[in-house]
Formats: C-alpha cells, structure tokens, sequence
C-alpha cells in the first residue's frame, strides 16, 4: 500500500511549447539586419516545431538510445552498420527539411548563409549530435562543386531536402550525407603525420580513381554515404572522394573498428575505421589535399561556434525559466539580487556570441569584400577559440542555477554541460586556432589593417581603448607573441563582440557589456556586474534575454 507523504510543489515545469525564434529578439532582429528577412517566416515556423514537446524529446530519445555498430549480419557476412534510434532520423529529416545542409549553395541570395545560420542556431538548441553529418555534408558541397563530372552525378542528392536513411548504393539513394576522414593516432591535428596511402588504379590523378590503404582515428558518422579523407600519394597528401559504396554496387572496403565512447555527443556515431584497398576518386589537385579539405574545416568552424552559441542560449533560457518557477528563502530566485547579476550576466555573453556568429556567417553573403573576408579569416578561429570555450563554463554556471535538480540525467542540463566540450576539440583545438589567428594576420596584413581600423574607429572609448591593448602585443616578437597567442585571440574576440554590441545592441545593454568585460574587478566568474549595472537593468536584460 502506498499513501501520500508530501505535496509536490516549488518545481518548475520543463521548458516546451515554445517558439525557439519568436522568443529571441536577438535573432529575430539580427537576421533581418543582416539581409535574411525573407525567410522570417519561415524561421518563425521552425521555431514552435522545434520548441514543441514531441520535437524536445526527439533529442533526449536519441541521446538515450545510442548508436549501435553491427560488423556483421546473422550470415557472418562483414556489414559495417551503425543503427539508430528512429529519433536520430527524425531529428536528420528536420535539419533536411530546412536546408540546413545545402540551401546557401543550392539557391544563393543576399541573407542566405545567415538564414541557414539561424535555423542551425535553433536546431542546435533542441539536439546537438545530428549536426554533425549535416555540417560535414554543408562545408564538403563547396569542395565538390570544384570537380564538375563528379558533382554533376551527387548534385541532386546533395541538394536534396529530403532525408534518406537507407543504406543503398548512391544510384539508389534519393538524398546523401557526406563526412570527413582527416585524423590519425599517431598524428591527430597535425595531420603531415598521416601514413593513409593511395595507389592509382588507372592513369590517376584528378578526377582519378585510387585504391586506399590505411586507417583513420577519428571518422565521424560512418553511416554517411561517403567521405573525404586524406591519404598520401608520391606527391604528397591528397584528397579522396570515398563512398559507402562502390560503383559496382559492392560496400566499399571501409571496415569500422568500433565505435568510440565519447563523453558527450552522444547520438552522433564516431568511429575508428581501417581503409582495405578501399575505393576512392581524388578531389582536388594531387599532394593539395590539405589545402583542399580546409576549405571545408573553415566552414565546420564556423558552425562550431554557432553550435556553442546555441548551446549557451539553450542553456540560459532553461536557467531563466528555472528561475522563473522556483522559489528560494521567500522569493523567485529571478528576483534574488545576486541571483539576478549572474543571469544578467550569462544573458549578455549569451547574446554577445550570438551576435559574433550572425556576423560571422553574414560575411560567407559578401565573400568578395576585403574587410568582410578579414572578418572570416581571421575572426572566425578565434571565435571558436572562445565562444567553445565559454560554452564549458557557461552550461556549468546554468546547470548550478538547478542545483542538485540540474546534475541529474533527467534534465536537460547535464545533456548541454556534457556536450559542451566537443567544439573546442573538433575542428582544432584551442592552441590550433590561436596560432591560426597569427597565421591569417600574416598572411592578410591589409585585412588585419582594416578590422583594426574598423575597431578603431568606434564611437565607444571602451572599443577604441581594447584595439590598442590588441595593438600593442600584436606588436611582439614572434616567439613571444606566439606564447601571448591566447591572451590575443582573446582580446581580438572581445573587441569584436564589443563592436557588435555596440552597433547592434540596446545602448544600455552595450554598455553593461563593455563595462563588464573591461572591469578589472570582473573576473571569469559569472555574477560579478559591478553596481553600475543596477538592478533594474539586470532584470530588463534578463526578461529581453527571454521573452516568454
């Protein structure tokens, strides 16, 4: 027999039935700044799918039903299948449906990579892992569109906004995702170290076909109906066009070792791989092959960024609401003072790093204007320097606005905090992407002129104060300044998001901004506005953050 001991009460309702765009003025306004009013509607209706109910539990079902690899059918006939939840599908069939994968290649426009931008943003709120084949299959179509025979044989299926989930040959197929093969283990980001090779079957080549042997460390979402790898040929390393399948309708000699087990990031299928004489056609310039696949790992680092912002967006609407709901010693917390700082706090980082990543991905629409490509080249890796890794923090600081409540696996919180990692690793780690920073302002000196100049010229004292420190350890000897790496991709990121704040933000929301991030007494603890920002901007800045 059971009897009731306690009435439940003081818990707050999970967060659902929402619009993911409607209730973020900082997207809605900054995508029709940036040219992509067109699809406002259309971002308004992926936004109440997406915050629906049954669309939130989509992304907890596929984080709870794992990938499972299967090597061999019951007949012991080598296979090489990763399985899925039917939510991971489900979740592929949204991100398709919205174009998320091709639209800005497909049907280019003023506004289009911002557009696709924000759909990103919102779909990496509700599921993080199914952005991973998508990413891949976006930056590789660029790549591909260089080699017109063989483009000219995936461009319907690439362009597709269906998803296919059979696993057929591509003559079978009605749509295709794409992946990557770059790191190995003895050699990880320094991929000079790679010992894949690839033998010409024919005349070779360009457009050649080749057979690879070899193996690859880190091959994310094996399940891709094919991916570009990189393997060594007598001129160099080059890249390989590598499908799931061979054109005579055989599975091609991929053969998955195992899958790895990943702290978070979980839906997604990371797998270890070996190459048996595997099939591949080259793309791209013979012994270029790096050159060629960082066209594409520009692109995934962009979409890094974009998915930490949405993480930290994810992570502090959950937070509001919870503060929302929930009362402590006789109050909302939303309206204990100290309380109040560090979601103030959180909400202007927060709408910093979504500024940073509109912007970013606005200079993709004007790729020819010197200043917007210094912009890309340059900013872009230091964005995802520190836009991943406030995300660690920042999805920590969220997750103890629950409490105990937060640190369970019933939540979404532990989800966000364990996810969180993942962008600062991929695509280049940290101390990767600072030395990048270095590299593109040696390369580009003009176009690190003009940002410099652009920052220069700012009405704030604070903007025009922070590019002169950046300034003066640019001006470093090179030993020294490569040490001082971090430190200047770091206050290149700030004095970006400075900027952006001021030309876009609410002028007392800029200016809690730049106060904050110029306060000597504001360390990297969230919380610690200082009693300039008074209280009633720390709620106005907490209830524009969320507007529910």
């Amino acid at each position: 027999m059971q009897w009731q001991t306690h009435e439940i009460s003081n818990q707050a309702p999970d967060l659902q039935d929402y619009n993911i765009f409607s209730s973020d003025e900082v997207l809605m306004t900054g995508s029709c700044h940036y040219q992509a009013d067109w699809n406002q509607a259309a971002l308004l209706e992926a936004g109440q799918e997406l915050g629906s109910r049954e669309v939130l539990e989509l992304g907890a079902l596929a984080n709870t039903h794992l990938p499972e690899l299967h090597t061999h059918d019951r007949h012991g006939k080598r296979i090489d299948r990763v399985d899925f939840h039917p939510s991971w599908h489900q979740l592929l069939g949204l991100l398709r449906k919205q174009g998320l994968h091709a639209n800005p290649w497909h049907t280019p426009r003023p506004g289009a990579h911002v557009a696709r931008a924000a759909g990103y943003f919102m779909q990496a709120q509700v599921e993080s892992g199914s952005l991973c084949p998508t990413t891949m299959t976006f930056a590789s179509i660029p790549v591909l569109q260089n080699e017109a025979r063989l483009f000219t044989d995936l461009k319907d299926k690439l362009y597709s906004n269906e998803h296919d989930a059979r696993d057929l040959p591509l003559a079978d197929k009605t749509s295709m995702l794409i992946g990557m093969g770059m790191t190995e283990k003895q050699g990880g980001s320094d991929v000079r170290t790679n010992t894949s090779k690839a033998s010409a079957s024919g005349a070779g080549g360009r457009g050649g076909e080749y057979v690879i042997t070899g193996h690859k460390w880190f091959f994310s979402a094996p399940m891709c109906d094919a991916h570009l790898v990189l393997a060594g040929t007598e001129a160099g390393l080059s890249c390989f066009f590598v499908p799931r399948w061979r054109p005579d309708g055989s599975k091609n000699a991929v053969i998955v070792q195992r899958l790895k087990d990943k702290l978070g990031n979980k839906s997604n299928s990371s797998s270890e791989v070996e190459f048996q004489d595997a099939y591949g056609v080259m793309v791209g310039n013979e012994g270029r092959g790096i050159p060629t696949i960082i066209e594409m790992a520009n692109l995934t680092r962009l979409d890094c960024v974009i998915g930490s912002a949405a993480l930290m967006r994810q992570a502090l609407v959950q937070a509001i609401h919870h503060a929302r709901h929930r009362h402590a010693f006789g109050k909302k917390l939303v309206e204990q003072t100290l309380m109040r700082n560090v979601l103030a706090d959180m909400a202007l980082e927060s709408e910093a790093a979504t500024r940073l990543m509109l912007h970013l991905a606005a200079t993709l629409d004007n790729a020819d204007d010197p200043l917007q490509r210094a912009w890309r080249r340059i900013v872009t890796p230091a964005a995802k320097f520190w836009v991943c890794k406030r995300a660690l923090e920042f999805t920590g600081e969220c997750m103890e606005v629950w409490g105990g409540n937060g640190y369970v696996e019933s939540g979404p919180m532990a989800r966000l905090y364990r996810e969180a990692p993942v962008n600062s690793i991929w695509e280049g780690s940290g101390n990767v992407m600072c030395l990048d920073v270095l590299r593109a302002m040696e390369r580009d000196p003009l176009g690190a002129q003009m940002l410099l100049q652009q920052w220069a010229a700012s009405p704030a004292q604070e903007v025009r104060q922070m590019t002169q420190d950046l300034q003066v350890d640019l001006q470093l000897p090179a030993e020294l300044k490569e040490m001082s790496a971090r430190r200047i991709a770091q206050k290149l990121v700030l004095t970006a998001q400075a900027f952006l704040m001021c030309e876009h933000a609410k002028t007392d929301v800029a200016e809690a901004f730049l106060h904050s991030r110029t306060d000597a007494g504001n360390g990297r603890i969230y919380g610690s506005l200082s009693a300039s920002i008074d209280g009633a901007l720390q709620a106005r800045i907490i209830t524009q953050s969320f507007l529910m």
